[in-house]
């Protein structure tokens, strides 16, 4: 063998694992390639198998609020919304033109706003005035009524006002009917008429109304003239106080009341039957004012 042939021999490489080339002989047979390759447990994949699903999957949360409603129903509710939301724009934009300077809208529509505002919502922006009012007034009724035995006769003056103020008092959410509705209606009346209680406006007969049918409802809850009475006429006055000055103020005013008498009127049927209609509710205490 010459070196040409053992560098051949080198660089051949055996064809198959099962046999080996020597340098001295025959190529003989591996006897490690006839013997089994034992697995290699870490090879193994041992993880469990996954298991079946033995439940059915969850259902769908249920639907809740109005879309559990029946068609009809969701409907119904829709209608009521908009009937809601439509009604609203248009007190507000009532109430706007009510407070909006002059303007051509307000011109042509002047009393279909004013029907609407007057008289319970009516604004009023005293609060802002540089000259806030500086009075107590306290508004005050008494009536001709007659009583389940047929006798007429007139009651003592009830303080209005006072009752007002005392369900105000100690009391933290104190209503809009208690706080306003007495001030708001004896202010309507002051500003429609003159001293001489003679309307000059076009809603004078409207503020008399919303007056006396106030203090009716205000002397039927406090079964005036006793129970099954009658309230017939009523008069109404206002006594005027001013608030003292502070220690360190110079101002002087006057610390005589005031009192403005209205004349007696006849209460009609309707405001009866409104008053009936209202419901009664009877308060605990009533407060009469002292005959002067």
């Amino acid at each position: 063998m010459d070196a040409y042939d053992e560098v051949s021999n080198a660089r051949r490489e055996p064809d198959t694992p099962d046999a080996t080339t020597t340098e001295n002989g025959p190529t003989t047979e591996n006897p490690a390639a006839d013997r089994p390759v034992a697995a290699d447990p870490s090879a193994l994949d041992t993880s469990p198998a996954p298991e079946a699903s033995s439940a059915p999957e969850a259902s769908a949360t249920p639907p809740a609020g109005i879309a559990a409603l029946s068609l009809p129903h969701q409907i119904g509710i829709a209608l009521v919304l908009a009937v809601v939301a439509v009604v609203t724009c248009v007190h507000i934009g009532m109430v706007f033109l009510h407070v909006a300077p002059a303007n051509t809208v307000t011109k042509q529509h002047g009393q279909a706003v004013d029907r609407w505002v007057y008289p319970e919502f009516e604004q009023n922006w005293k609060l802002f005035a540089p000259n806030p009012l500086q009075a107590n007034v306290a508004v005050q009724v008494r009536a001709e009524v007659r009583t389940s035995q047929g006798v007429t006769r007139t009651t003592g003056w009830y303080d209005l006002s006072a009752l007002d103020g005392a369900a105000i008092d100690g009391n933290l959410l104190p209503s809009h009917t208690q706080q306003n509705e007495l001030r708001r209606a004896w202010d309507f009346y002051v500003s429609t008429h003159d001293n001489e209680n003679r309307a000059t406006s076009s809603r004078g007969d409207l503020s008399q109304h919303y007056l006396r049918r106030i203090v009716v409802t205000r002397l039927d809850r406090e079964q005036a003239g006793g129970e099954g009475a009658v309230v017939e006429r009523v008069q109404v006055r206002s006594r005027t106080t001013n608030v003292p000055p502070p220690d360190w103020s110079e101002e002087q005013v006057s610390d005589k009341p005031v009192v403005r008498e209205l004349p007696w009127w006849t209460v009609p049927g309707d405001d009866r039957t409104e008053t009936r209609a209202a419901g009664t509710t009877k308060v605990n205490g009533r407060t009469e004012a002292g005959v002067e």
